[in-house]
């Protein structure tokens, strides 16, 4: 008697929306836990609440869960003690209102519920800690408050006045005024200390669960002494917005900190350096200057505080490619030292080695983001990992390495690092099974140059039954296919018998800088040569049917999605996702126009796709978020506009087409909500089941709208 192979959750959107997913990794000073984050979907399936857990990094014992709220918890960080902080919007059990923000919280060493550390009505960002002392967080603060005596009071009142009187409006100085779905201000990111409040200020409840829960009393056996109370004391006073440059980097004493800022320049551009945060004095000084023609963002900070690992790198212009390499800063004297100035990958300093001898570092390599070790001293680099991506990773006291890894066989992971390799720890979720195999190609383009790609294939695939193809072109530009996403998850497509290429053209990182100059300020050229070189390769397989392939793409992707349908009829159906379509309406409206307007210059006016439109001849559906603020609502608007009334294939004398256009009023670059990611596989897979199959696509019922056909 034979079993059927029970279905994958890729066979079902209902269980792969319901997918647990690990993400995120903080390890302990002492090297003995490692807490990481653990996405669920919630009851009503509208939404994803995470919990922390930890693991053992000795892989002796199973994880364990560590919080539970209805808010969710992130940002965890241990301190020096090894006491848990993270940031919670869960009902703080001293407030009267029903209107929670992220405050922090935080779980003792010893063990215990939950208590809350600092709550204030702007909310609690992220917060980040010293291995020997010290705990920071970053935190919103309108700009009266800035050069006030009492910064917190201040910020308070602003903000339930401007709650009272019901004033959403934003008056700007600079350039940015919105990022990815946010609108910036009327507050900016500022660093905070966390330390003990005077003695007569009143004591917080303990307890993290309801407010009608008993407080802890520390004198009740089995309960938990709530401990002292916390305040906030601002270090980046007169820094205003200058935070949004990002990064944040505490010393190992607590001492200080090192910040990543931008600087407005003439003309609306910015400039990026760094500056040092003295935590003792609450002082700032800039470290590194802003230039214009060089970036720089900080790193991690070696033991004794006395230098730090940073990124520093050639700014794009409209001809030469962005380069990142690491450097040596000396904290005393500012003096940057190139560090590996040779390495032609794009580094991410992850971490010191306790000893100070290297730096931990990741960076993309052939389809890969493996883990590398830097030699401080020489610069010789060492490759540690052979195998995934890692999305971060952290070193013990003992000099074990613990990282979070994915690739297109599985979802992020933890494992610990040794002689042996990498060790799969026991995690919070078990690999799903997967629908299919996965494999790699490869070919050579016109110029000579490798192009290479990962491809999924369905079960059964072959010569007998090839399979239909769909190129998945990935966004950036400046990216690589090497991890696992669960927004754009191939699997989903294998388990419906379709092939998913997943090609790194020109403009892709892990091939070198001049892989990347390949397409750079030309994205119509090798980027879309290359992509289609690759495809000529798969199709060329005899387990491959090469007469029906689909292209798409999301943002960048989509961009290409459009170049290609503008110059050519060989594909069956295009999915464009939050693509960019007229260069010269999107540089100046996306969330970042001082950027575009250094690297878009010819690109805007000879490799804008809308300059094509008359010759699509090939179905699109369009996909866009109205909050989507780095390719903005505008760009989908003009694109489906102009498909219906300009295109190769308008809309006849009945107003019919065969494009169509997926629009989400509340979602952004990406489709976050859990329902909606459903509703998008459901269209995407039917509008292609009925370009490359002939069926009528089934529609979502929550879209109210009948079959098409």
């Amino acid at each position: 008697m034979s079993h059927r192979r029970p279905q994958t959750p890729f066979h079902d959107l209902d269980h792969f929306i319901a997918h647990p997913r690990v993400n995120g990794l903080a390890l302990s000073p002492d090297g003995r836990r490692i807490a990481t984050i653990v996405s669920t979907l919630d009851a009503k399936k509208t939404r994803y609440a995470n919990a922390i857990w930890e693991l053992d990094p000795t892989g002796e014992q199973p994880a364990r869960r560590v919080t539970r709220s209805a808010k969710g918890e992130s940002g965890a960080a241990y301190d020096a003690d090894g006491n848990l902080y993270f940031i919670s919007a869960r009902p703080d059990p001293d407030a009267d209102g029903d209107d929670p923000v992220p405050a922090l919280w935080m779980i003792p060493a010893a063990g215990g519920e939950a208590r809350l550390v600092v709550s204030r009505p702007g909310g609690v960002q992220s917060v980040h800690t010293g291995r020997e002392g010290g705990v920071l967080v970053v935190a919103g603060l309108l700009p009266v408050a800035e050069a006030s005596d009492d910064p917190e009071k201040t910020d308070a009142q602003a903000r339930a006045l401007r709650k009272e009187k019901k004033v959403a409006a934003i008056l700007h100085t600079d350039a940015q005024v919105r990022y990815w779905d946010a609108d910036l201000g009327p507050d900016a990111p500022h660093v905070f200390a966390v330390e003990d409040a005077p003695a007569d200020e009143p004591q917080p409840a303990a307890d993290d669960t309801d407010a009608d829960d008993p407080p802890t009393d520390p004198d009740l056996p089995g309960t938990v002494d709530a401990g002292p109370r916390k305040r906030l004391r601002l270090l980046t006073r007169g820094l205003g917005a200058r935070l949004r440059g990002g990064g944040l980097h505490v010393a190992p004493d607590g001492s200080f900190a090192l910040a990543g800022v931008t600087t407005a320049v003439a003309q609306g551009a910015r400039n990026d350096g760094i500056v040092l945060i003295d935590v003792a004095a609450g002082t700032t000084r800039e470290i590194v200057a802003g230039d214009d023609d060089v970036h720089h963002a900080p790193g991690p900070i070696g033991r004794g505080g006395a230098r730090a690992v940073i990124t520093t790198g050639r700014r794009g212009t409209r001809d030469t490619a962005t380069t990142v390499h690491l450097a040596l800063l000396d904290v005393a004297s500012g003096a940057v030292t190139p560090l590996a100035e040779t390495w032609d990958q794009w580094p991410h300093p992850l971490a010191w080695y306790p000893d100070g001898s290297a730096v931990l570092v990741q960076a993309d390599e052939d389809g890969r983001g493996p883990l590398f070790r830097v030699d401080a001293g020489s610069g010789e680099v060492t490759r540690l990992t052979d195998e995934a991506a890692y999305s971060a990773a952290a070193i013990g006291p003992d000099g074990t390495v613990v990282g979070v890894r994915s690739s297109y066989a599985y979802p992020s992971e933890v494992v610990r690092l040794d002689a042996a390799g990498a060790t799969r720890l026991p995690n919070p979720v078990e690999r799903p099974d997967l629908p299919g195999t996965l494999t790699e190609v490869e070919t050579t383009a016109a110029d000579g140059v490798r192009v290479r790609a990962w491809l999924c294939l369905p079960e059964g695939a072959s010569a007998d039954a090839p399979a239909p193809l769909l190129l998945w072109i990935h966004g950036g530009p400046v990216g690589s296919w090497n991890a696992w996403s669960w927004r754009w998850t191939p699997w989903n497509a294998v388990a419906q018998g379709y092939a998913v290429l997943l090609p790194d053209p020109a403009l892709s990182t892990g091939y070198g800088y001049d892989f990347l100059q390949r397409g750079w300020g030309a994205w119509g050229d090798a980027p879309y040569t290359d992509l289609l070189a690759i495809t000529d390769a798969t199709e060329a397989r005899d387990d491959i049917d090469g007469s029906r392939t689909v292209a798409m793409g999301g943002s960048f992707g989509g961009y290409m999605a459009n170049w290609i349908a503008g110059h050519t009829d060989r594909f069956a159906a295009i999915v464009t996702h939050a693509s960019l379509w007229a260069l010269d309406q999107f540089g100046p409206t996306t969330d970042a126009p001082f950027y575009w307007s250094r690297e878009m210059g010819g690109l805007a006016e000879a490799h804008s796709p809308h300059r094509f439109v008359g010759q699509i001849t090939t179905p699109m559906l369009v996909i866009h978020g109205d909050k989507d603020y780095r390719v903005p609502i505008g760009e989908g608007l003009r694109l489906w506009w102009e498909l219906l009334s300009a295109s190769g294939l308008p809309a006849d004398a009945h107003g019919q087409s065969p494009h169509r256009f997926l629009y989400f009023p509340d979602e952004n670059h990406w489709i976050l909500q859990p329902q909606h990611a459903k509703v998008w596989y459901e269209v995407v897979l039917g509008f292609v089941g009925e370009h490359v199959h002939g069926r009528t696509p089934t529609l979502p019922d929550v879209l109210g709208a009948p079959a098409q056909g």
